[in-house]
């Protein structure tokens, strides 16, 4: 029997969310919708495909068989929405960008505004996550990532290097001692659901014991409570035309192995061929190689 593609996009996303609510919130459709058109693929299919609970859904014997199927389906799905796309004349419509959410922040949404003004017809969607979001499957256009891609499908469009820094509002800067050590901070890192994410795993490992002074599983949590003078954080160290000020001072400590990383702006190798996508590619590395590094 065919299966439409609307019902395999529902069916992989509560398996890989395991949870038919937060799948729901991935497709952007109601959850009762969702349910209702599981139980209607499992219907027309004679087969169970998930084993609901309290606590989520797990996939069945029979479920199992379709996870591969399906996402092989999403990343055709992909491939066709940015074919279909390429025959565009001009560099116009939505681009979504993802990246972790300092980027975000200090570089993509001061970057979109002075975008805008060069190319009107772009729209810019920005998407603040850690986690990967998947590009061959079209859930973004553009990521700028820590690692180079590994996928055959996605390609590295450029990449540039940065310092970090442990980052303090000038009043806690002015009570460490004249060369602080990592033990003299106030940290601020993860919480859960997020504590595997540097610079926890680091600080864990420098500091015996270690208790953060402050934790949020948000970014902008953390940041305003660096900004308030709780305590320091870990930065890239990057000054570009767009940065906005942030009133927080380096320390002047070294961290090791951790004080470089690389930024790799990554996409689907057909997603160049869409001249939105490319042109915002080709503004954004052109921004990326006069960052002061």
């Amino acid at each position: 029997m065919d299966i439409p593609w609307e019902d395999a996009q529902l069916f992989l996303a509560v398996a890989e969310t395991g949870s038919v609510s937060r799948a729901a919130r991935a497709v952007g459709i109601g959850q009762p919708t969702v349910s209702r058109r599981l139980a209607l693929l499992e219907y027309r299919l004679g087969a169970k495909l998930f084993l609901r609970s309290p606590s989520g859904a797990t996939l069945t014997t029979a479920g199992e068989r379709l996870v591969e199927p399906a996402r092989k389906m999403a990343e055709w799905a992909g491939e066709l929405s940015r074919a279909a796309a390429s025959t565009d004349r001009a560099p116009r419509g939505l681009v979504r960008v993802t990246a972790p959410p300092w980027i975000c922040f200090d570089l993509l949404a001061p970057f979109a505004a002075w975008m805008l003004k060069k190319s009107p017809g772009l729209r810019l969607q920005v998407l603040s996550t850690v986690s990967y979001l998947d590009l061959a499957r079209g859930e973004a256009e553009l990521a700028l990532r820590p690692r180079a891609p590994a996928q055959p499908e996605l390609t590295e469009v450029g990449r540039f290097e940065h310092e970090n820094a442990i980052y303090v509002a000038r009043s806690v800067a002015a009570r460490l001692p004249k060369r602080p050590k990592f033990t003299d901070l106030p940290w601020i890192a993860w919480a859960p659901p997020y504590t595997a994410l540097p610079p926890n795993p680091q600080l864990e490992e420098a500091i015996p014991g270690f208790v953060p002074m402050f934790s949020s599983d948000n970014f902008l949590v953390n940041f305003a409570a660096a900004r308030a003078g709780v305590g320091a954080v870990v930065l890239p160290k990057l000054r570009h035309r767009h940065s906005p000020p942030h009133g927080l001072v380096p320390l002047k400590i070294d961290l090791g192995p951790f004080a470089r990383g690389t930024a790799y702006l990554v996409c689907a190798k057909s997603a160049l061929d869409i001249p939105r996508v490319r042109q915002v590619a080709q503004l954004l590395m052109a921004e990326l190689s006069a960052v002061e590094r």
